[in-house]
């Protein structure tokens, strides 16, 4: 089955044409599927209006928030309710085209993880959505090793089981490819049609490009720090205690041998040393912490640091345990005797 996942705030314009154009290009692929609408928290007529669809179409499933979550928690509810093999997200206010879908289907055929959509010619304004836009995917592509043109756009498809340990928080929605690639999925990306919105109003703005940089921080610290917490404060302690011994030595040297007056001569100096040497001990008693916190995590949750796609074992004439063993997760496993 195909599920379609589209959050949905205040597009009461948009929501009919939009299901319509979805059945049309759904019906004609002639594949099962699915529509998960989900509402986050609309103050218009959307939900009245899906319900009317819902109640006519056996296929149509609503998702109803009880207030306006945002967009990532929006998605992660549609992830929840789906019950398809394959999950397309897109957005509700008609700038992403149903008749992409079956490019989608045809990249997930030749065994790809993920699809990701690019909006190679962008219909938005170029000063206020094009241009942060670029700056932040450009620095995205960087820190996250991953040479995406567009993490923006919702419209991607998943396999079922790459979404199954991705839980969104804040706007790492976008990031849902990089979390996935940790977990050793195949990535692609596809040229996709972008379209100006012709009804409704837009509810992202500029302000949008901080949070985003935000997330790509903890993504990045997540990505390769989050088994290992100790490797990333304990550098940034060794340049803190690191240049701050080294400037006590020389004021030691100063006062000992040479036989200066360190706090008249070097007053401020002495005080870089103190507040470098102690910087250094902090954040080593954060990673410390944080190394504790990500034991307790992983152990007691039974978290797996890692990711299988499948294990394949000979018996050796012994029963061989039909569930695996705690905290392994497996997409397939497979025995021969």
């Amino acid at each position: 089955m195909i599920s379609i996942v589209v959050p949905l705030y205040n597009e009461q314009e948009n929501v009919r044409p939009l299901y319509t154009r979805l059945t049309e290009v759904l019906n004609r692929i002639g594949q099962p599927y699915e529509l998960v609408f989900v509402d986050d928290g609309s103050r218009d007529q959307t939900p009245e209006i899906l319900d009317e669809i819902y109640a006519n179409d056996s296929r149509v499933c609503v998702v109803r928030l009880r207030r306006n979550f945002g967009q990532a928690p929006a998605l992660q509810a549609g992830f929840d309710s789906a019950r398809g093999d394959i999950i397309i997200s897109m957005d509700g206010d008609l700038q992403h085209d149903p008749e992409d879908i079956p490019e989608f289907l045809a990249q997930m055929a030749k065994g790809y993880d993920v699809v990701s959509g690019w909006r190679v010619d962008r219909k938005d304004a170029w000063l206020t959505r094009r241009l942060p836009s670029r700056v932040a995917n450009w620095m995205m592509a960087k820190l996250s090793g991953m040479p995406l043109h567009d993490f923006g756009t919702t419209f991607k498809a998943y396999r079922r089981d790459v979404l199954a340990n991705v839980h969104l928080y804040g706007e790492l929605h976008r990031f849902i490819p990089v979390l996935a690639s940790w977990a050793g999925a195949n990535t692609t990306e596809i040229a996709i049609k972008n379209t100006r919105r012709e009804k409704g109003k837009s509810h992202y703005g500029i302000s949008r490009t901080v949070r985003v940089l935000l997330d790509l921080i903890g993504i990045k610290f997540l990505l390769d720090y989050s088994t290992r917490p100790l490797h990333f404060f304990g550098f940034l302690s060794l340049l803190g205690v690191g240049a701050g011994g080294a400037i006590g030595l020389f004021l030691l040297y100063e006062k000992l041998w040479l036989h200066r007056a360190i706090m008249l001569a070097h007053g401020p100096l002495l005080f870089v040393a103190m507040l470098l040497f102690l910087t250094g001990v902090q954040f080593l008693s954060v990673g410390l912490i944080g190394e504790m916190l990500s034991r307790t995590y992983y152990e007691t949750q039974k978290k797996p640091i890692y990711s299988l796609r499948e294990i394949k074992r000979r018996s050796s004439g012994q029963t061989l345990n039909a569930e695996p063993p705690p905290g392994c997760h497996s997409e397939r496993s497979e025995e021969s005797p």
